[in-house]
């Protein structure tokens, strides 16, 4: 009896994954440290095979005074990473947001600006090198209004602080893949249209970029198929970038019952993977988080597990996706 009940148990997300060729992660944030919360180390080991730190390697995270770094919640991690089989996710070396003050307040000029990111770049991905697989460059760099994103490194620098941010990180750590990522650009649309026409610049000039991330912060009313999400990372794949997922959380949202509210926000998570299985160089799909207990959109039950660690209708439809019998 005991053993057809183990039979019956289906293979977790990672080992469905591995199968594929494909990676399955999480974003991972200090739940993972508690002694209370024993299941959230135990339903990370087991369910994926890719960790990224939620917060831990953001730059005012590692960092508030220059030149002066503590590294003890992101080691955590990467060693946490190397004892489970999984890889990790470098986010995020350059971004507008979480910044130390100095940075974020700071009069700069061009060379003083491009000396402070090389610094910080070579700090942080060289502390992680060989560590790190893949390494999120930079971050929301493309503003929702069209152009680039006022920030301090585009005041200082100009737009070709894109250009030596991958040169910085390429030479840091030779070893790991670069991405650059964004949100709002999962489909075909002025976002990912504009994201796209970047990349290809950036790639023409011969700047190490080797990825990008779309972070398909979802609801349940979304449908990536009318937005032709297939489409739009098969073009970018196009172009000889590899493709992640990189923070997929589905709000719940929309009209009717919780349940049919419940197996919506299935139906994206079965389509986003989907989508990314079709495309050849879609090689990952990481979740912002996997338990609603520490979503940061945690009202709106966002992820996979519910808060009591249950695994939620979406946790079954990837299993599903993967080609699992839940």
């Amino acid at each position: 009896m005991l053993a057809s009940l183990a039979l019956a148990q289906p293979a977790p997300l990672r080992a469905l994954a591995e199968q594929r060729g494909l990676l399955i992660g999480a974003a991972v944030g200090g739940a993972l440290y508690d002694p209370l919360e024993p299941e959230y180390a135990q339903i990370l080991a087991r369910e994926f095979n890719l960790v990224v730190a939620e917060n831990a390697m953001k730059w005012a995270s590692l960092s508030n005074e220059r030149g002066q770094y503590g590294f003890a919640g992101a080691d955590a991690l990467v060693r946490f990473a190397r004892q489970h089989g999984q890889r990790v996710r470098g986010h995020t070396l350059i971004w507008h947001e979480q910044l130390p003050a100095w940075v974020r307040n700071g009069a700069f000029s061009r060379e003083a600006m491009l000396a402070v990111m090389q610094e910080h770049i070579q700090a942080v991905a060289g502390h992680f090198r060989g560590q790190v697989a893949y390494w999120d460059v930079v971050n929301e760099a493309v503003s929702d209004r069209g152009g680039l994103r006022e920030t301090p490194f585009l005041r200082a620098v100009g737009p070709d602080y894109l250009e030596h941010a991958f040169r910085f990180a390429r030479a840091a750590d030779p070893q790991a893949k670069l991405f650059y990522n964004d949100y709002g650009a999962d489909g075909i649309n002025t976002k990912s249209d504009e994201i796209y026409a970047l990349l290809k610049a950036l790639k023409a000039k011969g700047v190490p970029i080797d990825g990008v991330g779309f972070q398909a912060h979802l609801d349940s009313t979304f449908s990536p198929r009318q937005a032709r999400m297939r489409e739009n990372l098969q073009r970018f794949a196009d172009l000889g970038l590899e493709v992640h997922i990189t923070e997929l959380d589905v709000l719940l949202r929309g009209a009717g019952t919780r349940e049919e509210r419940l197996e919506a926000q299935a139906r994206v998570y079965a389509e986003v993977l989907e989508a990314c299985r079709a495309v050849a160089r879609c090689t990952a799909v990481t979740l912002w988080g996997f338990t609603d207990a520490y979503s940061w959109r945690a009202a709106a039950e966002p992820l996979i597990f519910d808060a009591l660690y249950r695994p939620k209708p979406a946790y079954h439809a990837l299993l599903r996706a993967l080609g699992g019998t839940p």
